[in-house]
């Protein structure tokens, strides 16, 4: 067992015969020799000492060696001794132990942490002469470690077991974890105004009690943000400013591995609000920086620190938005005591503005593949505006949209610029490979079991063009795809996409027959009225198709098999787009609003126009976790609504609505697919033929998620899903909706999409009406078309 650290001893001159007079200086001796070395040369101790045959020696040359001596980290003892010869020579003698050399560590006993988080604890360097001061360090902070996470009852050896001879050693950090503390009970001490059971409810680190979920395991950082941040902040919401926390401690019962956690406070007085007053404010008048105040309205309230404090961050945001990014606003928080005994605070946003900042140039850095235009294309702060920090936020979302870059991007250096107080605003980037190939399986819960290629490049020549080359092949799928998008044709602000596909798919689930389908579209996109985030987009799409059914769904067959159809279709639509995070947003909206013409006075098959509307609303709860080299884990509230309607002669069977399931019609997960119908649930649907009655002209879905995005390619979410469809438009209905809710996951992998969700569905019946509820498990695979 390695003892505990050891005071310094040092070591003099051992004398065993009679000094002669000394030389001028110190001591002379004749020659000098070195004892008990193995692995250190003769010559190396020797040099390292400094000491030399014939030069008069003193106490001080003795010290400086010892310590050289000891810096080498090679010896665990070193002794320097005179000794006289029956020849009057004087010789001296330098004995070293060296220590053993480390062949390799390791741990025994952890079980109850992470194996890796305990490995990481140790400084222990293997093949290296074993230092007794690292391996106490080391141990230490293992034992650290372990009372951090509540084993205060854990004990930490440091075992040395030799490796053939004694020069050779294997160090073993056994570990006795003992069980995890539980607290048991909290006392507060100093606490006058609240009991102690209202001071404890604001705790995380509460005691055990008789729910699994009242655990009382101690947690060293929970408790630390109990005494520093929630305590504090519940005080501090009812007018206590000067409360603090003056002690605290764990007193653990070692035979029961209970505790006691005492908390010692001091309260303070409460105070109400005051007065309140604006001083140096120009930019903004004293009327539009009182409407931020957290106070008005009320009768001397109660003073909360929090809100003053967010509230002042506003007035500072409202400043840095415009410019003012020198401004300074400090928050006078005025101690007095009324006449009557009563403690108040007078408030005051002392402002000093200073000049705005002009953008005096923006540079990008670190983009060896991109173009700078795409880059500059999307920053919206632009040299000689008025610097504003959300114009820097908005810029930052935007370039981490493109998704040429890796994540997290750093967030963007300002640096000054000149005496006048203009910046320079720095973006960096690291570029990321884009472009992929991909081949493998897929499967289509309605096409069966394919294989596909696809070819897929976001940042054409690193210009942000985006071109894409899919087939995806098998027994009842054959389908060829190919696009390309232009962001902005010659570096304009217009858009256009141009799609060719060739299809044949039969469709398995439900029998719904064979179709086939072969044409093109050509789309270009334009800035609506200026905007930026909003855009005017107009398509034309011209194909052949034929729709034969099934033999066996002659029904189907009858009322929708149309053979060499050709259906043209003009289309307008307005979209707005201002979310971030993309593919799994977590902040900003998406709103859109289409109308297509097919048929009619462009030729082709049929005569209708179809109406579709899509909103979705981001709102993020908050982040867990993150880095300068690792994104954190955001968690959002997301709201989508969808609808769509279809007037006039629609022969074409995609064109027209089908509720249930994820991969054919409108999703609505927990329930099969096809199974929502004009006509209400069908619980057939998923083992029989799909009805002609299954298909509607009108429609509405909803879903609300709370879900987490743990990286860019992966995401996890709770939803409820509501929806339903109707013969006819003049039938809509919000207040008849399915309704499900679940679990799900998703992943971009390299292969294609992954989904997997878990939903209850509601709403379904038997055929007698009988309610039925029940789980239905949806997953996808590969490209779906």
């Amino acid at each position: 067992m390695i003892p505990g650290p050891r005071l310094p001893v040092v070591l003099g001159i051992l004398s065993l015969a009679p000094r002669p007079a000394p030389a001028q200086g110190g001591v002379a001796v004749d020659s000098i020799t070195v004892e008990g070395q193995r692995r250190v040369s003769r010559q190396t101790i020797q040099l390292t000492s400094g000491l030399t045959p014939g030069r008069p020696l003193g106490y001080r040359d003795v010290q400086h060696a010892i310590e050289a001596l000891y810096a080498l980290a090679e010896f665990d003892d070193v002794q320097l001794e005179q000794l006289r010869t029956a020849e009057g020579r004087t010789i001296l003698v330098i004995r070293v132990r060296e220590r053993p050399l480390l062949v390799r560590w390791g741990l025994r006993g952890v079980e109850r942490l992470p194996e890796g988080r305990v490995r990481d604890r140790v400084l222990v360097p293997e093949g290296r002469p074993l230092d007794p001061a690292t391996v106490a360090r080391s141990r230490a902070a293992i034992d650290s470690l372990y009372r951090a996470e509540g084993y205060y009852l854990a004990q930490v050896r440091a075992l040395i077991v030799p490796e053939g001879d004694s020069s050779r050693v294997r160090l073993i950090f056994a570990v006795e974890e003992g069980r995890r503390v539980a607290i048991a009970r909290v006392e507060v001490e100093g606490n006058t105004r609240y009991p102690d059971d209202q001071v404890v409810s604001h705790l995380a680190s509460r005691p055990e009690g008789f729910w699994w979920f009242r655990s009382g395991e101690y947690d060293d950082d929970q408790l630390a943000e109990d005494l520093q941040v929630r305590l504090p902040k519940a005080y501090g919401e009812d007018g206590f400013v000067d409360f603090q926390i003056l002690d605290d401690t764990v007193v653990v019962n070692e035979a029961t591995g209970k505790a006691t956690l005492v908390i010692r406070v001091s309260e303070g007085d409460q105070y109400r609000v005051g007065s309140f007053e604006i001083a140096g404010n120009r930019r903004f008048s004293t009327d539009e920086l009182t409407a931020l105040y957290p106070f008005s309205g009320r009768q001397t309230p109660l003073f909360d620190q929090e809100r003053w404090d967010d509230a002042t961050n506003q007035v500072r945001s409202a400043y840095w938005n415009n410019g003012y990014i020198y401004a300074q606003v400090r928050p006078d928080v005025i101690r007095r005591t009324g006449p009557q005994g009563q403690s108040f605070v007078d408030l005051r946003w002392a402002i000093q503005e200073g000049q705005p900042a002009i953008v005096n140039k923006v540079e990008i850095v670190g983009n060896d593949i991109t173009h700078e235009r795409v880059i500059r294309d999307a920053i919206v702060l632009l040299p000689g505006d008025v610097f504003r920090q959300d114009a820097v936020i908005r810029s930052y979302q935007n370039i981490s949209n493109l998704g040429f870059f890796n994540q997290p991007l750093p967030f963007p250096d300002t640096r000054p610029a000149n005496d006048q107080g203009d910046v320079d605003v720095i973006f960096r980037v690291s570029e990321r490979r884009t472009g992929n190939i991909n081949f493998g399986a897929s499967v289509g819960q309605g096409t069966g079991l394919g294989g596909f290629i696809g070819l897929e490049e976001p940042n054409l020549f690193g210009q942000g063009k985006r071109g894409t080359l899919q087939w995806q092949f098998g027994r009842n799928i054959n389908d060829f795809n190919i696009s390309y998008t232009d962001p902005a044709i010659r570096e304009s602000r217009v858009s256009g996409t141009l799609r060719l596909y060739n299809t044949r798919v039969r469709y398995t689930i439900a029998d719904v027959g064979r179709q086939t389908s072969r044409g093109g579209s050509v789309q270009f996109g334009f800035p609506f009225l200026g905007a930026r985030y909003t855009r005017l987009f107009l398509s034309y799409t011209l194909s052949e198709q034929s729709f034969t059914g099934s033999s066996s769904n002659r029904p189907l067959r009858r009322a929708f098999a149309c053979i060499d159809c050709l259906r043209s279709t003009l289309g307008v639509s307005v979209v707005r787009d201002t979310r971030i995070d993309l593919p799994f947003a977590t902040a900003g909206a998406l709103a859109s609003v289409g109308i297509a013409q097919s048929g009619g006075p462009l030729g082709g098959t049929g005569n209708y126009q179809r109406f579709d509307l899509e909103s979705r609303w981001y709102a993020p709860l908050g982040q867990i976790g993150g880095s300068p080299t690792s994104a954190p884990v955001k968690l959002v509230l997301g709201f989508g609504v969808r609808s769509g309607a279809v007037a006039g002669d629609a022969p074409f069977i995609e064109q027209l609505f089908t509720m249930g399931g994820i991969q054919y019609g409108i999703p609505l997960r927990g329930y099969e697919e096809f199974s929502i119908t004009p006509n209400g649930f069908d619980p057939t649907a998923g083992s029989t033929s799909a009805s002609p009655n299954a298909f509607g002209k009108a429609y509405l879905a909803m879903t609300g998620e709370i879900g987490a995005r743990l990286s860019q390619m992966f995401y996890v979410s709770m939803f409820m899903d509501a929806g339903n469809v109707w013969t006819r438009a003049r039938y809509f209905n919000p207040t008849n909706l399915f309704r499900g809710a679940g679990v799900g996951l998703a992943l971009i992998s390299p292969l294609g999409p992954l989904g997997l969700d878990y939903a209850y569905g509601f709403d379904r019946v038997t055929l007698t009406g009988r309610p039925i509820p029940g789980w239905k498990l949806h997953f996808k695979l590969g490209n779906f078309f």
